[in-house]
């Protein structure tokens, strides 16, 4: 959502950046409903300051003995009544108009954000890790995955398509992964482990900005609740319709969950392997915070995933997003791409983005400065800390070897039972 005191006061600068995103200016439609329903307040609050008036000159007619000034002022004290409930209902929905028309648009890029319309766009900021060089023809994780215990098939027939069976020694090392990465994350990078709810209300997903315009991404039930597409619903709403403390210390939090996303911006894309799943499994990383502490926080967020690949050993580098090519809801974003040999290419792993107040004014969520009385808008991070599924495939494809077994990496073989690697099935 955005500040309505911002684009009344420079209209052409909201305009502008909302072209970086490829979008036409829309300012003057919102300030003609802005100063519509402004005129349609005026004008109830001065039928009601007249009908409070006129009741008490009623009351002095009368005791005057002027019945038929009186009664002239009934009248009008009755068509005040009447004209009340119709300005009402009409402010009433050219706020609703209002309010659809900013809850659609999305965030504004933070300066420094590269221009550009996709990835084409995006800027390398630095690598770290060196692929490694196989003495055999790497394979990629579809093909190697079958023989460890990653069945596709499976999954497609009782499910359908992007949903896969994992078995055995497959599914412990994704469960070490996740393991890992979230003892990584409470131990030493400052979060707090939370299990958040799996299904939310409209609003949780409205408050982190998936509705209305992205609910063709997102999987619901029959009771009309919605499917978390990732920890960053559940963990940031917690502290919607809330004003919190003076937030000297940020709020940092990780959940590791299942995710759930129908994909239907990405039809075609990765059809084959593990990498895009409807149902997936996420650790995910939240900070709420005061405006002016996000650009720390963003960089300890970024430290905080980049630590993971190193830790395991895996090569990526990290890229800053342009603005065709950022979420709706950010401000500015960091991806971070792993090194696939299989594939021979980077691939996101992780994507960490600051949304300024965006999703707080959504959400309601304020917090109280020290010593003031007026409250302000938080600021809201969140990144993948690591997309679990992702890195098991990273760790199937830099880790192979030419017989087809898998090494594990070090810093998971405590969460592996000591076992130093994974063996195709005879």
């Amino acid at each position: 959502m955005h500040d309505l005191r911002a684009i009344r006061e420079n209209p052409q600068a909201f305009d502008a950046a909302l072209a970086l995103r490829g979008l036409d200016p829309v300012s003057s439609q919102i300030l003609d409903l802005d100063e519509r329903r402004r005129a349609v307040t005026t004008r109830m609050q001065e039928a009601q300051g007249r009908r409070n008036e006129a009741s008490k000159e009623i009351g002095l007619a009368m005791r005057n003995g002027e019945v038929e000034s009186a009664e002239i002022l009934k009248a009008e004290v009755a068509e005040i009544k009447e004209s009340l409930p119709r300005l009402e209902e009409e402010e009433r929905e050219l706020g609703t108009q209002l309010d659809a028309m900013l809850a659609g648009l999305p965030n504004i890029p933070a300066d420094g954000v590269p221009e550009g319309e996709d990835e084409e766009a995006n800027q390398e900021v630095s690598r770290w890790g060196t692929p490694r060089e196989f003495a055999f023809e790497a394979n990629e994780h579809a093909d190697l995955g079958p023989a460890l215990g990653m069945d596709f098939e499976t999954g497609a027939t009782m499910s359908g398509a992007r949903f896969t069976f994992l078995r055995g020694q497959m599914a412990r090392l994704e469960r070490a992964i996740g393991q890992f990465m979230l003892d990584f994350q409470t131990g030493e990078r400052g979060y707090t482990e939370c299990a958040p709810p799996l299904l939310v209300r409209d609003e949780a997903v409205f408050g982190t900005g998936q509705l209305p315009k992205f609910a063709d991404d997102l999987f619901q039930t029959t009771d009309g609740r919605w499917l978390i597409p990732t920890a960053e619903v559940s963990l940031t709403n917690s502290v919607r319709e809330q004003i919190l403390g003076d937030l000297a210390q940020p709020i940092r939090l990780t959940a590791h969950t299942p995710c759930f996303r129908s994909e239907a911006g990405a039809a075609g894309r990765d059809t084959r392997g593990y990498i895009r799943q409807h149902q997936f499994l996420k650790v995910e990383l939240v900070c709420i915070c005061r405006p002016d502490d996000w650009m720390a926080e963003h960089e300890h967020m970024v430290e905080s995933a980049e630590a993971v690949l190193q830790q395991l050993g895996l090569p990526y580098r990290k890229m800053l997003l342009c603005a065709g090519d950022m979420g709706a809801t950010a401000k500015k974003t960091f991806d971070l791409e792993v090194w696939l040999p299989g594939q021979g290419a980077y691939r996101e792993i992780s994507s960490i983005s600051w949304c300024g107040d965006y999703q707080a004014r959504r959400m309601n969520a304020r917090y109280r400065p020290e010593g003031e009385k007026k409250t302000a808008f938080v600021h809201t991070l969140n990144g993948s800390g690591l997309a679990v599924g992702r890195t098991l495939v990273a760790v199937l494809e830099n880790y192979q070897q030419e017989d087809g077994s898998v090494t594990v990496p070090d810093v998971l073989r405590p969460y592996m039972g000591g076992l130093d690697k994974l063996v195709p099935a005879s």
